[in-house]
């Protein structure tokens, strides 16, 4: 079966409910309580974007979002009520999207996921780039470097295709936040790990970027590499 979003949390009432609003205003939510339940799952079912608590009964969260981005690109959110920068720096390093404080509003947390379903759902459009080292395929969502693919989550992607979309200009962060996240509140050190993600996968060395080019006080634009 296809759903919108999956929850995995171990508070099981409150995934329950957040679960039960979601499918009230339409967006197709399952919940489970375990990284074993989370495994049975994608067994048999599929899902656009999950929801990942971080401390689960039965394992870490952290360990669950390295063990599903070997198999999928698809959105992860972490939950948490732990409010360590170094777990929110954590969970961006090892491929989630986001991270989300405890305790949340129901509504806010529905508007950001029909947020990112809807970003995760449009077609990118736009030019190619490739040179003799980087080809990025915006339509088809693949990037190689030296006839490699590298693999990028979805948001990463979609902040690459982004810049090089935008490449004639320099692209401030609060029209990265408004266009690739949908959310202008997003903080300054999420899109910090994002972009150093994003060179480590590109760049021949991250520390001297020739793609992606911050300009210290306006934001970053992204340049064809110097061979």
């Amino acid at each position: 079966m296809k759903y919108d979003c999956l929850m995995i949390d171990d508070e099981t009432l409150l995934a329950d409910s957040t679960a039960e609003y979601f499918n009230l205003f339409g967006v197709k939510t399952a919940a489970v309580y375990s990284v074993e339940e989370s495994r049975c799952f994608f067994e048999e079912n599929k899902a656009d974007l999950v929801l990942l608590d971080i401390n689960l009964g039965d394992g870490s969260g952290f360990a669950l979002c390295r063990e599903l981005r070997e198999k999928t690109d698809i959105p992860i959110l972490f939950l948490s009520a732990r409010t360590s920068d170094d777990d929110k720096i954590a969970a961006l390093n090892i491929g989630g999207d986001d991270y989300i404080q405890k305790p949340y509003s129901l509504g806010v947390l529905l508007a950001k996921v029909r947020a990112v379903l809807k970003r995760y759902g449009q077609n990118s459009k736009g030019e190619n780039y490739s040179d003799e080292r980087l080809y990025i395929d915006i339509a088809g969502k693949k990037v190689l470097v030296e006839n490699k693919p590298v693999k990028l989550t979805m948001l990463e992607f979609k902040l690459l295709a982004y810049l090089v979309q935008n490449r004639e200009k320099v692209v401030s962060k609060q029209e990265l936040f408004e266009k690739v996240w949908e959310d202008r509140f997003t903080g300054d050190g999420t899109l910090n790990v994002h972009i150093r993600k994003i060179r480590e996968a590109i760049e021949k060395n991250p520390n001297q970027p020739e793609y992606i080019i911050t300009f210290w006080g306006n934001g970053y634009k992204f340049e064809g590499g110097r061979t």
